[in-house]
């Protein structure tokens, strides 16, 4: 007779990206920048800092995600003409717990869990930033994996390496959920996960993910659509 599965495996499993899907990482971000900048500078620098970061990111895996950060900031200073104080280099580090939580965040993540899904976040931040953010949520998670931790950063493919070595997850009963289709969809798809694109910007995608939400109403029932209990 086959051996009955491993408590972990058996476990229905929805692992998140945090920042924009979870917590509001447009307001977040762009808040400071107008707080630096000046409101007329907030959009074109939302989208340098879009362009920025996923190439510090990748030359510097192992960069504390604070740091990261820091740097981009410093580009867009300079980009600017400016010189930001001492003390504002890690503005956008020190204000990240008071990110917002989407709205819909909390009750969603509560019924699926109610529901029996073991959430996880999976997430190129560091273990504070997260850890502050987690507690804003409200909603218990059976654990983070961080870019900091493991020396590297989301596309690459260490984040998900890491949740299986950690979980023993089985993978026909996991489902990643995300905002960033750079980030988060593509690595999802190149590895076989199901994913379900949170895509609050409506954007435009070359190849479809599984489903697609453009918020987290509703994701309690596609969860249980991809992998029934």
């Amino acid at each position: 007779m086959p051996s009955e599965p491993a408590p972990e495996r058996a476990c229905r499993w929805a692992t998140f990206d945090c920042y924009g899907t979870l917590v509001d990482w447009e307001t977040g971000i762009g808040d400071q920048l107008e707080r630096l900048f000046g409101a007329a500078q907030r959009h074109r620098l939302l989208l340098r800092y879009h362009e920025i970061e996923p190439r510090v990111q990748k030359a510097s895996p192992t960069m504390r995600y604070r740091d990261v950060m820091a740097r981009v900031l410093a580009e867009l200073a300079s980009e600017a003409g400016r010189e930001l104080p001492h003390d504002e280099e890690q503005a956008l580090a020190r204000s990240l717990p008071r990110w917002p939580v989407f709205r819909e965040v909390a009750d969603e993540l509560a019924e699926a869990r109610r529901r029996g899904w073991q959430l996880m976040i999976l997430s190129n931040t560091d273990r504070d930033l997260v850890d502050a953010s987690i507690q804003a949520i409200g909603v218990p998670f059976s654990g983070a994996i961080v870019a900091s931790e493991i020396g590297s950063y989301k596309p690459a493919h260490g984040h998900w390496k890491s949740f299986y070595q950690r979980t023993q997850a089985d993978p026909r009963r996991h489902v990643h959920v995300a905002q960033s289709y750079f980030h988060d969809i593509v690595p999802a798809r190149e590895l076989g996960i199901r994913s379900v694109w949170i895509n609050r910007l409506g954007e435009g995608a070359e190849a479809a993910p599984t489903r697609e939400l453009p918020d987290l109403r509703g994701l309690p029932d596609v969860l249980d659509d991809l992998v029934p209990l």
